[in-house]
Order: C-alpha cells, then structure tokens, then sequence
C-alpha cells in the first residue's frame, strides 16, 4: 500500500473516523505478527507484541510525521516492544513448521519435502541463536522485504550499520547452519 493512502487514513482517523484506523490494523497486522514471531518465536508473545504496536501506535498517532512511511514508524514501535519483551530474559523457542498448505511440487516430492522441513527447522535453530541485533536485521530484511534504508529507520541506527547487520547476521547463519546440519553443504 502506498505512503500516500497511509496519510490519508491517518488524517482520517485524527479527524475523527476512528473506525478507520481499522484498515491500517488489517494491512500491517500480518507483517507486525510476523516481525513479532520470528524475533520471539512463540505464537502467544507474537499475537500480544502485535495488538500492543497497534494499541501505542493508536495512542501516538498525532506525533507520526506527515511525509514519513507509516509501516516504517510502527515497525519501529513494534521493535522496541519486541527488544524490550526480549530483555526480560524469557527464553526462545525455536519454529517447528509454519502450517502451511504443501505445494504441488511437495505433494509430489515427499522425500524433498521432508529435507527442506529439516532445513528450515536448521535455519528456525540458527536465527535463533544470533544475536539480537543481528537476528533483528536479517529479520527485517529477508522476512520482512525491508530495504537497507527502512532497516536503518526502524532500527534507529545508520544505513551503514543496517548493512553491515545483516552481512554479519548472514555469515553467522552460515556458521551456526554448518553446525546444526554438519552432514550438510551450506554456502
């Protein structure tokens, strides 16, 4: 959805039409979730982290700058909740599957899809096993579809530090996937 529609709710909403901060709840609810579990890894801190965002994001909505990206402010809101829920020292749990329908291609491949679950079962450990920080780049950037630039905004740090994160985050992951699955090829 475009920045320009964004402003548009939110002018509507802060004329008033409360109802409509509804639409923006639906369009990035998905995306806040996901953020939310793939930092946390539990369905439960994800579904709380997420309804949280959107409650503060309700709450300061007259402080968003006109002419700023939307989904960028309330990730940023999202990230402190999650960095801040992940301070308290509960421990991660690590994504078994993600429930989704198989394809046509693993109907057909049982035995190929068995490997990639195994995969992404390794990949789920690893990420896990990053650091914060890092974890929170490769996140946003693979998971999320962020660019380098919105990284750097919702992160409150510098384009190049985003950059660097994630480089860093990935050459872990290629460390720790070597030692979950030993008996596999990575990079």
């Amino acid at each position: 959805m475009s920045q320009d529609k964004d402003q548009d709710i939110i002018e509507r909403v802060l004329g008033g039409k409360r109802d409509a901060y509804g639409t923006l709840v639906e369009r990035y609810k998905g995306p806040i979730f996901n953020l939310a579990y793939r930092m946390t890894g539990n369905h439960q801190d994800a579904d709380d982290l997420t309804q949280e965002t959107f409650i503060r994001a309700y709450a300061a909505l007259r402080s968003f700058k006109k002419g700023s990206k939307f989904f960028t402010w309330l990730y940023t809101i999202s990230l402190n909740l999650v960095r801040n829920h992940l301070k308290k020292g509960i421990p991660l749990q690590t994504l078994d599957s993600y429930g989704q329908v198989p394809s046509r291609e693993e109907v057909d491949n049982p035995e190929g899809c068995a490997i990639r679950q195994d995969d992404v079962r390794a990949l789920n450990a690893s990420l896990y096993r990053l650091p914060e920080a890092l974890r929170e780049a490769v996140v946003l950037r693979f998971y999320q579809g962020l660019s380098f630039e919105d990284i750097a905004e919702a992160s409150g740090g510098s384009l190049s530090s985003a950059k660097m994160n994630v480089y860093r985050g990935l050459e872990q992951l290629r460390v720790l996937m070597r030692e979950e699955r030993p008996d596999q090829k990575t990079g």
